[in-house]
C-alpha cells in the first residue's frame, strides 16, 4: 500500500481513511475471464477495475466499505460488447462491506473531513448511471467519489504516475 499525501497529511483521528483500490475486470467465464485475470496480474492500467474503499475512523466500526460503479450485469457478452463498442450502458452504483483490507493493489489517498460514508451516499444521489467506457466509467466514479470526499483531483492520474516511477 502506497500513499499519495505525506504522513503529516495524515493525522490520526481526523477522519474517515479513503483508499483507492483495483481488482480485475469482471468478464464472462473462459478465456475472457482468464484474459481479465491475467491483465490484472501484469498491472496493466487500462484494464483495471477501480474503486473507493473507506475506513472508517470510529474504532466500534471494524468494517471498511467499498464503492464502485459497474455495468448492471458484468458478465453479460452482450453488454460487454456493447459497452467495448463505446455504447452507454446501464451501470449501477454497488456498496459492500469488507471484514478486511485487502493485501495488495490499494492505496491511501487522504482522510474525509466528515462521515465518508454518509458523504458517498450524497455523492451517488447524483450520480449518471449510464455507465460508457472511457466518459462516463469506474475511472471518473473514483476521481468523483475520492474529490468530494477529500479533495484531491484527479486521483487516478496522480496515482499512475507516482506507481510508474
Amino acid at each position: 500500500m502506497a500513499s499519495l499525501l505525506s504522513q503529516s497529511t495524515l493525522k490520526a483521528g481526523s477522519g474517515d481513511e479513503v483508499y483507492v483500490g483495483t481488482m480485475p475486470l469482471r468478464a464472462t467465464k473462459g478465456p475472457p475471464q482468464l484474459l481479465m485475470s491475467a491483465a490484472y496480474s501484469l498491472n496493466l492500467w487500462d484494464l483495471q477495475h477501480f474503486l473507493v474503499i473507506i475506513k472508517p475512523s470510529s474504532p466500534t466500526l471494524s468494517q471498511a466499505t467499498v464503492f464502485d460503479f459497474q455495468p448492471k450485469d458484468p458478465e453479460n457478452i452482450y453488454v460487454a460488447l456493447a459497452a467495448l463498442s463505446g455504447r452507454a450502458v446501464p451501470g449501477a452504483v454497488v456498496e459492500r462491506k469488507l471484514t478486511k483490507l485487502p493485501r495488495s493493489k490499494w492505496w491511501l489517498i487522504g482522510c474525509s473531513k466528515e462521515d465518508a460514508v454518509e458523504a458517498a451516499h450524497d455523492f451517488n444521489k447524483t450520480w449518471h448511471t449510464d455507465l460508457r467506457i472511457g466518459y462516463h466509467d469506474c475511472r471518473d466514479y473514483t476521481n468523483g467519489l475520492v474529490e468530494y470526499l477529500t479533495g484531491e483531483k484527479q486521483v487516478l492520474k496522480h496515482l499512475r504516475r507516482s506507481i510508474s516511477r
